[in-house]
């Protein structure tokens, strides 16, 4: 079994989704990282403010630390090898890595989204929308 690791940059909780400003990219490489688990790649996350041991007791770890010092973060090793950092890699990317298929994509990505009244709605990206001009409902 695969094993992707991700070494995070100090974040105020296990995610980095909380707080005012939350960053767009986390709650997507969130979900990128529960897909992996779900094909079956060994995914462990750690973050520097919270389990800095994590980082002290990883020789790589370390080393890219020392070489390049917070800026490497975010680190991913698959397999103890440093595949990517300083940044977050898309989710056909992260597969590539992990050495897995992603399934090539059919239909239209579809977004959940609101209204200005709050009703949510399915929004169809790059389409038309079939809402008149000028109205909120």
């Amino acid at each position: 079994m695969t094993k992707l690791a991700i070494y995070d940059p100090p974040m105020c909780c296990s995610t980095g989704v909380c707080g005012p400003a939350v960053d767009p990219v986390l709650p997507r490489i969130t979900a990128d990282l529960d897909w992996l688990k779900r094909q079956g790649v060994q995914v462990e996350r750690y973050n520097l403010a919270q389990q800095p041991q994590a980082f002290a007791s990883n020789p790589t770890v370390m080393a890219a630390l020392r070489e390049h010092g917070n800026d490497c973060l975010p680190l991913i090793l698959v397999d103890g090898r440093v595949v990517s950092r300083g940044t977050y890699p898309e989710r056909v990317e992260l597969a590539r890595l992990a050495g897995i298929e992603t399934p090539a994509e059919t239909s239209p990505r579809r977004e959940t989204a609101s209204s200005c009244c709050s009703s949510p709605a399915v929004v169809t990206l790059g389409a038309p929308s079939s809402r008149s001009k000028g109205g909120c409902c």
